[in-house]
């Protein structure tokens, strides 16, 4: 199994954390996303990812991109350990709270968004700034509510679930682009329990063989 990926990109982090949890063997493959005017831009790696995003995850015949399918991938492939535990109700929330960070937040921060926001629209270092912490913010402070209402120790119940593995690389973000995490308690306390558990310290950015000081 093989994971083509780029060390500080959250939907890779999100990929890592589940073949982490998995106890799963993989071989990682670095994409660099700024060297080279852009690694996945070049054909060989489009031939893989027409996309020309990462994670690619390569299975024997199986050629997977997006983070979220490549977990369910895994996720019915090897169920156990199980990434949406427990009941139906429980399930949802799950579901709910990685598509509200995977698919509603990730895609206004990410690299390609602030490369067009600078690069086309020609936008000042403020302007983009400001742009981050709008979309951070709105999707914190809807955040912040939803774990009052369905957290324990993680942030659905007490069971590490994808909600999880959504979570960390996009509050990783958050604190790398300097956004204020002051009015999010409960998530700053889910975030760092979870920076502590095994497979997710081993999937930490700082921790790949691409990582740069």
């Amino acid at each position: 199994m093989e994971l083509y990926g780029y060390w500080r990109s959250s939907a890779s982090y999100r990929a890592r954390i589940a073949l982490n949890y998995k106890q799963l063997d993989y071989n990682y493959i670095p994409v660099h996303l700024l060297r080279d005017g852009g690694q996945q831009h070049q054909q060989a790696y489009r031939q893989l990812n027409p996309n020309g995003l990462v994670p690619t995850l390569v299975d024997g015949q199986v050629i997977l991109h997006q983070s979220l399918a490549i977990i369910e991938y895994l996720e019915e492939k090897y169920p156990t350990p199980s990434l949406l535990p427990g009941a139906p109700r429980q399930r949802g929330a799950i579901r709910a709270i990685a598509l509200d960070l995977a698919s509603e937040l990730q895609p206004l921060i990410n690299l390609r968004v602030q490369q067009y926001l600078k690069q086309e629209l020609q936008v000042s270092d403020a302007q983009k700034q400001a742009w981050l912490d709008h979309w951070f913010q709105q999707s914190f402070t809807a955040l912040e509510k939803n774990l009052e209402e369905v957290s324990g120790t993680y942030c659905v119940g007490d069971e590490f679930s994808l909600a999880d593995v959504c979570l960390v690389p996009q509050v990783f973000s958050a604190e790398r682009f300097g956004i204020d995490l002051g009015g999010y308690p409960l998530l700053q306390k889910i975030y760092k329990g979870l920076l502590e558990l095994p497979w997710v310290a081993a999937a930490h950015p700082t921790q790949q063989p691409d990582a740069e000081a």
